[in-house]
């Protein structure tokens, strides 16, 4: 874990949106030197009200050291158009998301550094402490979490000041897991979104058919599925007990109906620009 004291300058574009905001809820409370940027009049009003001075683009970039954009996938293109050639020489741009960066559709510059990073969100085994952290499911708030970084240079410094920013930005962290930007992608979004953001909402799909279509009253289904989901989980991704041999039966069987035989395509390479490609609604990634 980082004991760093060092502090930089962080300029958050888009500090007025969804995750603009939570990032800036957590930098305000650091020693860093941080500038505010936000474009639409909704943004301006929420940073205004969470008592944070705004400032234009052009000045906030001009020094930083790291210029985090907080800004949507499809926004990324545009936005780096605009910004990298604005950078000081050496300067890091953060995005929060490996798609576009991935996709090459981010402006860049042989002298600025580019680096992703993405919160894992506080894991489902996490001993949480207090009503604080069982509340906070998504991280950034109470429940400590992990957090994935890549950066685009083998400098020391420069991870540094990523790893620095990705603590202050995902805080409470534990630890800061160092991967390349593809392998962030086969991260985000193959194994998580693909597959168990798919299967969570297949589980509230399955929840819903037995509700309203067999009629099993809906607190009885709940009931059972949230308690035998967490068993299933425990038991699955740490083994803490085997599966009887009964169950054993009847997971084979739903693999059998609804699972297709080749879904581990989905790690493939072509697979992983297919998804992206429909991400960013584009016709294809080209390299």
């Amino acid at each position: 874990m980082s004991t760093t004291t060092e502090t930089y300058k962080i300029a958050v574009i888009g500090a007025g949106g969804k995750m603009g905001m939570r990032v800036s809820n957590n930098l305000v409370k650091t020693d860093h030197t941080v500038w505010y940027v936000e474009n639409s009049p909704a943004g301006q009003e929420r940073t205004r009200e969470a008592g944070r001075e705004l400032t234009d683009a052009a000045t906030a970039v001009a020094d930083a050291d790291i210029v985090v954009l907080a800004v949507p996938d499809l926004a990324l293109g545009p936005v780096t158009a605009d910004l990298v050639p604005q950078l000081k020489s050496g300067a890091i741009v953060l995005t929060l998301d490996p798609a576009a960066a991935y996709a090459g559709l981010l402006t860049t510059r042989d002298d600025v550094i580019q680096a992703v990073a993405h919160p894992c969100h506080p894991s489902i085994f996490l001993q949480r402490q207090s009503p604080e952290e069982w509340a906070d499911t998504f991280g950034g708030i109470a429940a400590p979490q992990d957090a994935i970084a890549a950066v685009e240079s083998d400098a020391p410094e420069h991870q540094a000041i990523v790893e620095a920013t990705v603590r202050a930005i995902y805080a409470p962290v534990i630890d800061v897991h160092w991967v390349t930007i593809k392998q962030l992608a086969q991260l985000e979004p193959t194994l998580v979104e693909t597959v168990a953001c798919m299967i969570g909402a297949l589980l509230n799909e399955a929840l819903e058919e037995t509700v309203n279509t067999m009629g099993v009253p809906a607190a009885a289904a709940r009931s059972i599925l949230y308690g035998h989901t967490q068993v299933a989980l425990a038991n699955g991704l740490r083994g803490d007990n085997p599966f009887s041999d009964a169950c054993l039966i009847a997971m084979d069987y739903g693999r059998e109906s609804i699972i297709k035989d080749d879904w581990k395509k989905i790690f493939r390479d072509d697979e992983l620009d297919k998804n992206l490609a429909r991400m960013l609604h584009l016709p294809a990634i080209t390299r």
